[in-house]
């Protein structure tokens, strides 16, 4: 029984800025972020190339307004950038080294699985929570909550499911779920995964939620609660507990992302992000 979303799904994103990137003929992101940056007093030079100048102001900036301090310049980094001001709903850095504190795990392993496993922002572009509505799991839930879902299988096949399937993808998700709740409302929320890490819904009470009620409204929230269901899940697994601990990052990946996790590299890619975020910290002093 998976804890998330069983695939991967499409999040309405910006493309990711970082060190290395230049501007191409018609195209002005890098220079419009130093522009922003130089626009509220920030000293930094506007020529369209993410150099190791870029990099540095855009993390002194995002230390500024409490942002995850990576250097790079994705969705959140650019809203907040262009408000010039921070956004409570986003996922801070004071917020990974609190669940580094509650977890007693390093900061820079949380920030190397925000980096790889989160989906990069956990709301969609309508404000609501990003979810994915798995049609099997709606028809394991009616069941567990006193209902045949035969009929809906014949009817609404879309909806109610033995397999896998039927994604509309990012906020066309909604649909389905709002369909779906016509059927069952709580069986509806529990069979969608929720937020920047994508737990499931049916999971809320063995984390420790009152209701199912109560978890998606935390999910409505902010992305801070987003990261607190991942760490409730991550104290009640010990093997994931203790790989985060230890920097195991191959048994991390095993149990967090499946057998597939070696030919997707998620183990490389945490290792990497764990020596850069270590890197990083290490510049913060």
């Amino acid at each position: 029984m998976s804890w998330f979303s069983e695939v991967d799904f499409v999040v309405d994103r910006l493309p990711m800025l970082q060190r290395g990137d230049r501007d191409g003929p018609n195209e002005n992101r890098i220079r419009e972020v130093q522009q922003l940056l130089r626009g509220i007093g920030y000293t930094i030079g506007v020529d369209g190339s993410f150099g190791p100048q870029t990099e540095t102001v855009v993390m002194q900036f995002q230390r500024d307004h409490k942002l995850i301090v990576d250097g790079q310049v994705g969705e959140k980094t650019l809203l907040t950038l262009r408000n010039a001001k921070p956004n409570t709903r986003f996922l801070q850095h004071s917020d990974l080294v609190w669940a580094a504190g509650v977890l007693q795990v390093p900061v820079a392993a949380v920030m190397a699985v925000n980096e790889v496993e989160s989906r990069g922002s956990g709301f969609f572009s309508n404000n609501r929570p990003a979810i994915l509505f798995e049609r099997h799991i709606m028809r394991r839930r009616l069941i567990a909550n006193g209902f045949d879902p035969t009929p809906h299988i014949r009817e609404q096949p879309n909806l109610v499911n033995t397999a896998m399937g039927g994604y509309s993808g990012g906020v066309r998700e909604y649909d389905r779920l709002d369909r779906a709740k016509k059927i069952h409302v709580a069986s509806a929320l529990e069979s969608c995964s929720w937020g920047l890490f994508q737990v499931m819904g049916f999971h809320w009470d063995v984390l420790s939620y009152r209701s199912i009620d109560e978890y998606v409204e935390l999910m409505q929230s902010s992305e801070r609660y987003h990261l607190e269901a991942f760490g409730r899940f991550v104290e009640i697994d010990r093997r994931l507990l203790k790989a985060l601990r230890e920097g195991d990052w191959a048994t991390f990946a095993r149990w967090y992302n499946g057998p597939a996790y070696a030919k997707n590299q998620y183990d490389v890619k945490m290792a990497k992000e764990a020596q850069l975020a270590k890197q990083l910290l290490g510049l913060k002093g």
